[in-house]
């Protein structure tokens, strides 16, 4: 009678761990032109950053995102592209869209009953860093992009929202 196979171990193989903290992701979403993309935008940026532990940048870069794809949906007549990169050191989202025209901050008085006019102001005071990418993506003609520094060894500090206006 031949021998009994070997029990298989009880956790199932195991590769080597490595930390979520330590490797490059780059994630990509299409988007229709139309009034649902905000929140599909939202909830894909806020899932990945979620599932690699990055819960600090949920809030700014959920709300920086929305903004963009916002402004994609009311100033042009396409779809958008969201390719989002988190390295350890830190989350570009760019938003790409087929006008070629640049993006215009505007900056409404504070107080003002205007509902429109805010969105880049907003980014440009909520990231680190942001602006138009140099180059092309396909057919979208430009890619307005934002960053927020993830942090030294991978832990930012709690987001704290500013007072804007």
């Amino acid at each position: 009678m031949p021998p009994a196979p070997a029990p298989a171990c009880p956790d199932g193989p195991r590769a080597p761990h490595r930390s979520t903290r330590q490797l490059t992701y780059a994630y990509s979403l299409f988007a229709p032109g139309d009034a649902t993309a905000p929140k599909v935008c939202r909830d894909f940026v806020r899932t990945v950053l979620r599932a690699l532990d990055r819960e600090q940048l949920v809030m700014p870069a959920t709300l920086c995102t929305s903004e963009l794809v916002t402004n994609v949906h009311l100033h042009t007549k396409g779809s958008a592209m969201l390719r989002l990169l988190l390295t350890p050191a830190r989350l570009r989202l760019t938003v790409f869209d087929e006008s070629p025209d640049p993006p215009v901050v505007t900056h409404p008085a504070a107080g003002a009953a205007a509902c429109w006019g805010r969105g880049l102001a907003l980014v440009q005071e909520m990231a680190d860093t942001w602006g138009v990418a140099d180059e092309r993506a396909g057919r979208y003609a430009k890619g307005v992009w934002f960053e927020l520094g993830v942090g030294v060894g991978g832990g930012a500090e709690p987001f704290r929202p500013r007072r804007i206006g």
